[in-house]
């Protein structure tokens, strides 16, 4: 889906999200930190041949000699640990910057270093530091510039006219505008990301819900039926050996149905994405699970007729229903359910009744069934009804929107 929105004209994920190697999962180790020293490289050439050729047009200023070039130099390697020290980073570009120009040499890309560092120092969070450098350089360059060049090189220097220190006061401010700018992109990513991993997190979590309610329905119902069956065949395997012969047989059945109902959900676990090999269970299998409940000992009578159901609405109606009948298998006196379907337009209704009374027994359940028919009604936007009858038994009552309402954490 991303690569669709690419290739069709929207903003790459880089530019949204920030470049790669902030968009690392926070489930993935971080990497070594490396040293910048390629840029580095090429900010100390860019800087000793720009101040080369700045020394060539300012013929009134010190030329380059050998100090200033290891002033230069020395200010430009500092930016190798720019990423893990950025204090002191920005104030030695700054000191190298005050000395470079207190000696006379000419102005020139020596602020690119002092911009980097500040930059750097800014975009770690330290803010402080860098405006503080800044100021330093600022105050240091007023000194220089209008008092102490009467003692500093070059001589019979006249300073600098108050309307150049306009140009030093917007550069300064360039360099803080951009550096809060990368700043505040930066803090916009880290949301970005820490938000797109919470999603994912929310998404594993409801999917591991998923899988649990729909192993629960699976299994709870199968084991339900083979349980009956077990103490049909046990109790009758000495004096009517053939009707335990049949109990028998419908706990194979039962127990390979239940085999590969597991397999199939196992499968969305192993292939996610991969299309279902086997289509899941809906409504129209409701006259299955009619003949796997008389398997039981259970009689179920069905009344209505379902309509055309969106998938995700067809499996919950199916497994609202199994997980309805399950509980009367094991929790009720009754050997006779009802089902009753019925829809308009808007919304399906399904009504499960039994004539009790509860037996009261343990059945092995896990005490979930409710919960989970619950959870599945409420994803779907409908709601589930569950309790005794005035005039005795249990009522199971679920409405489910034949157009699923999306949850709010989905707008």
């Amino acid at each position: 889906m991303d690569e669709q929105r690419v290739r069709g004209g929207a903003p790459p994920r880089w530019w949204r999200y920030g470049p790669p190697w902030w968009n690392r999962p926070e489930s993935e180790p971080a990497a070594p930190h490396r040293w910048p020293w390629r840029s580095t490289l090429l900010v100390t050439v860019f800087v000793l041949i720009g101040s080369n050729f700045a020394s060539h047009s300012q013929q009134d200023r010190v030329p380059l000699d050998l100090y200033a070039r290891v002033l230069l130099v020395a200010g430009s390697a500092l930016l190798l640990w720019r990423h893990r020290y950025p204090v002191p980073v920005a104030f030695g570009t700054v000191l190298f910057a005050v000395l470079y120009l207190g000696a006379g040499y000419p102005y020139g890309p020596v602020f690119l270093t002092v911009a980097l560092g500040c930059f750097s120092a800014v975009v770690a969070g330290r803010r402080w530091a860098a405006w503080t450098a800044l100021g330093v350089l600022w105050a240091a360059h007023l000194l220089v510039a209008h008092w102490l060049y009467r003692w500093l090189p070059p001589q019979h220097d006249h300073g600098m006219p108050w309307s150049g220190e306009v140009a030093v006061a917007t550069w300064v401010v360039a360099i803080a505008a951009i550096s809060e700018l990368a700043r505040t992109r930066r803090e916009q990513w880290a949301r970005d990301r820490a938000e797109r991993a919470q999603a994912t997190r929310r998404r594993a979590d409801e999917e591991r819900l998923r899988m649990a309610r729909e192993l629960h329905d699976v299994l709870a119902h199968s084991i339900s039926v083979i349980n009956v069956q077990a103490g049909v065949g046990l109790a009758l395997l000495d004096s009517d050996p053939e009707q335990a012969r049949t109990a028998l047989t419908t706990i194979k059945a039962a127990s390979k149905e239940a085999l590969g109902e597991v397999r199939q959900v196992l499968d969305t676990l192993r292939t996610p994405g991969d299309a279902p090999r086997a289509p899941a269970p809906g409504l129209d299998r409701l006259p299955e699970l009619v003949q796997q409940a008389a398997s039981a000992g259970l009689t179920v009578e069905l009344d209505g007729t379902p309509p055309r159901l969106p998938p995700g609405t067809d499996l919950a109606a199916f497994r609202i229903v199994q997980e309805a009948l399950t509980n009367v298998v094991r929790h009720s006196g009754s050997r006779h359910a009802r089902v009753h379907v019925d829809h308009d337009p808007r919304e399906l209704r399904l009504r499960v009744d039994d004539d009790g009374p509860a037996t009261g027994a343990d059945a092995g359940g896990s005490g979930n069934g409710l919960a989970g028919m619950r959870e599945r009604a409420a994803a779907l936007g409908g709601t589930i009804e569950a309790g005794p009858r005035p005039d005795g038994g249990f009522r199971v009552f679920a409405v489910l929107p034949l157009t699923p309402q999306p949850k709010e954490d989905d707008r």
